[in-house]
């Protein structure tokens, strides 16, 4: 089992949420009541490690992750699922970073400016302030990162430690009129003088004096003027990127900050937006599920799609995001690959790094994703939810061709044993992939314009709905896990969000009643797995929110309250979100940050705010 991501809604009810605003909401854990290691002053080694602690920056090629102390932990130069040259998130002293070394800097605050990219870390000591400006420049001469230091408070040491293809390569530096080679691939230009330690590139900076710093995939000239011109550029494209979406309304900075994930992690040369910059992040720390997300998900088609179009799209984006999948699956002989590359085609499968110690000494660390051969009936539904969503909303029938094809083979295939939403080693009958191939095929049946065609496919449908009616409930009455299981799962609750049934139907009743006994803890659910008990993971936030939205249907606003406040405890000063978290200790877990959990969240957001607007006509 490897990326454990939620199917997306349908018709007119595509839920899907998030974010986070900076400060406010998550304060203190709901739990202990104390607060959440998110907002607590770190050590120096914490603000190295702690996936809570991490921001993002990107050009929509790949990103680097930055630590609350202003270190480079984790950058795969060129593309999201590259290797990386810094991978300190995994192994403090093999992985490698950029840090900005001085006794007394302490962590003030840092946020992004405007809608953009670009990340202001302050931090202070006993001297003064000092301000880090980090962006990678987008449509500017040159790729890589920038780095921007305000007059430095103190001396600082700017130390580079590169580890190319993670930590396997041995770093060859070379010293060059004005610049560091790094293995010829990447070039280093500073302000200041650079001078090489054993495999380190170190820079000290006077205090009083501001320093800048630029690691190049392109070997050139960089002078001050260049930098500022790569400065405007960036901010001109994120400028021209949140251009193709507005939102106003409730939850506002969330919704915001959980497009820029969205945005971030979007490849822009195709369209491929991936499921996580990061690999092998623990959901059970010290435990071996640690995978690596860096793939473009079928599951996340509809998800993402109906996130973008509920916030008011003008549509380039999700229809991009559909071409890049339609044009994925045009060349797989069936359409079994679940996820794929940035290339369009299936992912590699996956080997150790053993020489990484991984994030809290989680083993191993994986490159590669072993789950690339299942069949996940859900992740093809997705792609129908995702073209009928699009269809609807700009009067299209773009990749009819494949989209029927993948109708075609639903209708062939549901009766089959599938791996499920959550990727499952154990093949079985799972309620979610039966329901979500049901409604997906009775949806995209309303854009047939052949008779035949739409008859056999709501036949299809029909029968589905018959086999889960027959073979999917518990002796309790509510919707199980899979066919004969006694178990339920929070994929249940999108049932009605989904409108394969009502919202007070008597299974989804007994379902939440379930729910809520089983697997909610301070109003934070767990999903159900075959292959693990989910006891020893977080809460899965994307459920999470997914229960907020269902509450939204039942008009019950305390318990959506409730419910939200709960996940957006999970929510980092940034705005970033994990696929899991602790209920009791507010910890981070899992890949980071998850845009399908961003996506969940928005979807949420929406459905609330047209059920206020409607309650106030």
């Amino acid at each position: 089992m490897k990326l454990h991501k939620p199917a997306s809604p349908g018709a007119g009810f595509f839920c899907f949420t998030g974010c986070c605003s900076a400060g406010g909401r998550g304060a203190v854990s709901i739990a202990t009541g104390k607060p959440h290691p998110s907002r607590r002053p770190y050590t120096m080694k914490e603000r190295e490690t702690l996936i809570q602690g991490l921001a993002v920056i990107g050009d929509r090629r790949t990103c680097a992750y930055i630590s609350r102390s202003g270190s480079v932990v984790w950058y795969c130069p060129r593309r999201f699922d590259a290797p990386a040259v810094f991978a300190s998130l995994l192994d403090a002293a093999q992985g490698g970073s950029w840090r900005i070394d001085a006794p007394g800097l302490a962590f003030m605050s840092r946020s992004y400016r405007n809608d953009s990219s670009v990340l202001c870390t302050r931090l202070r000591s006993s001297s003064g302030e000092l301000e880090i400006e980090d962006y990678m420049p987008m449509n500017a001469a040159f790729h890589g990162i920038c780095r921007s230091l305000s007059a430095a408070p103190e001396n600082l040491r700017v130390v580079l430690s590169p580890k190319p293809e993670y930590g396997m390569q041995e770093p060859q530096l070379q010293q060059k009129a004005g610049a560091v080679s790094i293995n010829g691939a990447l070039f280093l230009y500073a302000s200041h003088p650079l001078r090489l330690e054993q495999h380190r590139i170190v820079c000290e900076v006077p205090a009083g004096e501001r320093s800048w710093f630029v690691l190049s995939e392109q070997e050139q000239h960089i002078q001050p003027q260049a930098l500022q011109e790569a400065l405007a550029a960036t901010q001109q494209e994120w400028k021209k990127v949140t251009s193709h979406i507005t939102y106003h309304g409730p939850y506002e900075e969330e919704v915001r900050n959980s497009l820029r994930v969205l945005r971030l992690m979007t490849f822009a040369e195709n369209g491929g937006i991936i499921a996580a910059g990061t690999t092998s992040l623990p959901e059970v720390k010290g435990g071996h599920r640690n995978y690596d997300y860096r793939f473009v998900w079928l599951r996340d088609a509809a998800m993402i799609a109906s996130a973008l179009t509920r916030a008011g799209s003008d549509g380039e984006e999700e229809r991009r995001f559909l071409s890049f999948i339609c044009d994925a699956m045009q060349g797989m002989p069936e359409p079994v690959v679940p996820f794929f590359t940035l290339d369009k085609a299936p992912a590699p499968e996956e080997h150790l790094l053993q020489h990484l110690q991984g994030y809290a000494n989680s083993l191993p660390v994986r490159v590669g994703n072993d789950a690339n051969h299942q069949l996940q009936l859900d992740a093809i539904s997705n792609v129908l939810l995702a073209a009928k969503l699009i269809y609807n909303r700009f009067n299209t029938r773009e990749h009819w061709e494949l989209v029927s094809y993948l109708a075609d083979y639903l209708t062939d295939h549901w009766q089959e044993k599938d791996h499920g939403m959550w990727e499952e080693t154990q093949k079985q009958h799972y309620t979610s992939s039966k329901v979500v191939a049901a409604v997906s095929l009775e949806f995209i049946s309303e854009h047939s314009q052949e008779e035949a065609q739409r008859q056999r496919w709501c036949e299809a449908a029909a029968a589905i709905r018959r086999f889960v009616a027959a073979n999917c409930l518990t002796s309790e009455g509510a919707y199980a896990a899979f066919a004969g299981s006694e178990a339920v799962d929070v994929s249940a609750i999108l049932f009605p969000i989904w409108a394969y049934t009502d919202a007070e139907a008597p299974e989804v009743l007994k379902t939440l009643e379930v729910l809520e006994r089983d697997y909610c803890q301070q109003h934070l659910f767990r999903r159900h797995l075959v292959d693990y008990s989910s006891k020893r993971e977080g809460a899965f936030l994307a459920g999470t929110f997914w229960v907020a939205q269902y509450w939204v249907m039942r008009r019950d606003w305390q318990k959506f309250e409730q419910v939200m406040g709960a996940a957006l405890a999970f929510m980092n000063d940034v705005g970033l979100m994990p696929e899991e978290g602790d209920p009791a200790t507010g910890e981070f877990l899992g890949n980071m940050p998850q845009t399908f959990v961003h996506a969940s969240l928005i979807g949420a957001v929406i459905d609330y705010k047209a059920a206020q607007e409607k309650e106030k006509k």
